[in-house]
Formats: C-alpha cells, structure tokens, sequence
C-alpha cells in the first residue's frame, strides 16, 4: 500500500510540474548572460505553482544615487498579474530612474528583445518627459 501511495504522489508532482510555465529567470547584475540576444537554455527554469507569465524588466538609473553609480540592468523572471498589463508592456519612471515591465504567456517568452514599436514609444514619452 505504501509503495502505491509514493507512486501516486510522484505521478502528482510530475504532472504538476509539467503544468507550470517556463520562464528564462536572470539579472543582468549579475549574470551578464541576461542582456544577451539569445539566452543559453540553462537560464530557462520552472515557475511557481502560482505564476501564470513571463516578465522582462528593462532598468535604467540614469546617474549616481545613494551611493551606487549610474547603471542599466535586465531582469527576467516569472510573475502573476490579474491586472490590465497582462501580456502587455508598460514604462514606470521616476527620480532618475525608468523601467519597462513587459509581461508575456507563453513558455519562455521573455527571452526577446522589446519590440522596435514599445523601445520607440518609451524612448519618445521620456524624452518628452524631461522637457
């Protein structure tokens, strides 16, 4: 009966893993293989039994502040969002600072560069911005 149950349970988690999205997961901060064109497969991991997306955050601090110099860094991961934003972009900015989340569902799809029309978009809102 014991032998029955642990297969059981070990058919569950198979299934349940098989189930979760896939997402490249990285920070360009620290593996410089995120900012690449085309990611190496090993960054590309399981989510949570709760995410339901991809995200790729793009980061830009435009000068020195509390110390830290000026940087830019990409953030890949997993994510839920029930929001309007799901499977979409938007730019946050704020004291010498701006992101692009981009959210997307299918398995690794947060490997991409951000399309020409959103990088375009958010390059002319923040130069407006500053004017």
């Amino acid at each position: 009966m014991a032998l029955v149950t642990l297969c059981l349970l070990a058919v569950m988690c198979l299934v349940q893993q098989g189930l979760a999205i896939t997402c490249y997961q990285c920070n360009s901060h620290n593996d410089s293989r995120c900012s690449m064109e085309k990611l190496p497969d090993e960054l590309r991991l399981p989510c949570g039994p709760k995410d339901t997306m991809c995200r790729k955050i793009s980061q830009v601090v435009e000068f020195e502040m509390n110390g830290m110099p000026p940087d830019s860094r990409i953030i890949r991961g997993c994510g839920w969002d029930e929001s309007s934003y799901k499977g979409r972009c938007y730019q946050r900015s704020g004291f010498g600072g701006r992101q692009e989340v981009c959210s997307c569902l299918e398995d690794g799809c947060n490997s991409a560069s951000l399309p020409v029309g959103a990088t375009a978009l958010m390059l002319l809102t923040f130069a407006l911005l500053r004017f």
